[in-house]
């Protein structure tokens, strides 16, 4: 099973901002708020909206939901973009244009979707949608403590058992959201395809164990992005120069392998390289 298309060039009405409302705001966790806003994009899961506030400019932020009346974005407060968004209130307004990027291809028919921090939010998403065509998930959670664990008191989702892990053992399972996906794939073979989205030395992991069994997936990566539509060429990768607001964020686990930067460094405004720092 395949996502629908999705667009690769844009005209004037993709790129005019448009005008719309704060619905509601939800403290999901420390420091992360979920925010929803009136109308629909008509998204995929894995794809993100840019949001436009007067003096602070334009950022993207991936999707939570979108179910046609209203889309919901889960946002970090970090740096003067969010500052400002985290200030506003219900009823404020905001612009918005998009969505924009590859989504992920929704293939298999028992899923492992593996998220770290906010990175599990277009994994929820992709949860419902994978639920609404008969796949079945497995959705792993994970964060440092229980402080920080997003989603932990979300209804229950048709279809999708819900794995949520703590490093400290303060929520769910005790260990890294990595350590929770091998046992899963050691103990159910009928798990065919695994998705991650989060911190990179994380999805880097992922891939790793994915290997090891044998097994397909994909990744959200994330890069520094300012116009989001394939112009200023902030995102793009080394070596192969692949633009990830177009060709990605959403990419197989093979596309990543090939990208030298994946899990090593990433790039600032400036271009200037920051290597990863582990633990």
């Amino acid at each position: 099973m395949k996502s629908s298309s999705y667009k690769t060039s844009f005209d004037y009405e993709d790129l005019t901002v448009r005008s719309t409302a704060i619905t509601r705001i939800v403290e999901e966790a420390r420091g992360i708020r979920s925010f929803g806003f009136r109308g629909s994009l008509d998204a995929q899961p894995g794809q993100f909206v840019m949001l436009w506030l007067p003096e602070a400019g334009a950022r993207p932020f991936s999707i939570y939901k979108d179910d046609g009346e209203e889309f919901v974005l889960t946002i970090a407060r970090v740096g003067p973009f969010t500052e400002q968004l985290f200030d506003c209130r219900v009823g404020d307004r905001l612009g918005y244009f998009g969505p924009f990027g590859k989504p992920f291809d929704l293939r298999g028919t028992h899923l492992a979707l593996v998220g770290g921090g906010y990175g599990s939010a277009p994994l929820s998403f992709l949860a419902r949608n994978a639920t609404a065509q008969g796949v079945t998930s497995e959705l792993v959670i994970g964060a440092r403590n229980k402080s920080l664990l997003l989603y932990s008191d979300e209804p229950a989702i048709a279809g999708v058992m819900k794995h949520y892990c703590t490093d400290d053992g303060s929520y769910g399972y005790r260990g890294l959201v990595t350590e929770r996906l091998h046992e899963l794939l050691r103990d159910d073979p009928s798990i065919d395809m695994v998705y991650t989205a989060g911190p990179e030395l994380m999805m880097k992991e992922v891939v790793a164990v994915c290997d090891e069994f044998g097994i397909d997936g994909q990744v959200s990566l994330e890069r520094y992005m300012k116009c989001g539509f394939g112009i200023c060429g902030s995102c793009c990768v080394d070596p192969n120069g692949l633009r990830m607001c177009v060709e990605g964020p959403c990419i197989d686990n093979e596309v990543a392998k090939g990208i030298s930067e994946f899990g090593v460094y990433h790039r600032d405004a400036a271009g200037i390289r920051h290597p990863f720092v582990t633990a």
